[in-house]
């Protein structure tokens, strides 16, 4: 077949379908009458309806407050992932503090490398979200960062109810205590 001949068939085909149409526009059914809803069963649809848009608005809030939820743990986990092996390495974090005040000289030039470690895992620390609580004597009491090992007699009435001495430092890893300060309170 060539071009031709395809479009005399396809024409052919044309007009064929459009007499179809033509010649069922012509009939008309002799029962057909319009097609009327109940009032009763109109109302009964619109409840359901409204049941329905209920029901979604209420899954899709439980659906958001979960997702939220789930971002949220998820955020706090990531931050606090590492707590443990810093709450490990903290007293290692100490020693190294009292190793270098106890000495006296710190220009020695052989404890250049001693030094040289102790700030290496205090700069690694405070990458990782690490701080020191500023907790200095004369301070208010706080249960909720400090606690207080002992209570001895303050050597001033000022110092009643506040810290005397620092025995361990506390530290913070993103706003949340991982040590607490302890302390010796006034009495």
């Amino acid at each position: 077949m060539d071009k031709t001949e395809i479009r005399e068939e396809l024409e052919n085909t044309k007009e064929d379908v459009g007499s179809e149409k033509n010649s069922n526009e012509d009939v008309k059914q002799p029962n057909e009458t319009p097609v009327e809803v109940e009032p009763e069963a109109t109302v009964k649809l619109k409840e359901e309806l409204e049941v329905a848009k209920d029901k979604y608005i209420r899954l899709y809030s439980e659906f958001e407050n979960f997702r939220k939820r789930t971002t949220k743990e998820k955020s706090e986990l990531i931050q606090s992932a590492n707590e443990q092996l810093i709450k490990t390495l903290l007293p290692v974090a100490d020693d190294f503090e009292r190793a270098e005040n106890s000495f006296p000289d710190r220009n020695d030039k052989d404890l250049a490398g001693f030094f040289l470690i102790h700030a290496k895992l205090k700069k690694v620390l405070e990458v990782y979200g690490v701080k020191t609580m500023d907790t200095a004597q004369g301070s208010e009491f706080n249960p909720d960062l400090h606690e207080a090992i002992t209570q001895l007699p303050a050597p001033v009435p000022e110092l009643k109810g506040k810290v005397i001495e620092v025995v361990e430092k506390g530290y913070v890893l993103n706003d949340k205590v991982i040590r607490y300060a302890k302390v010796v309170v006034g009495n």
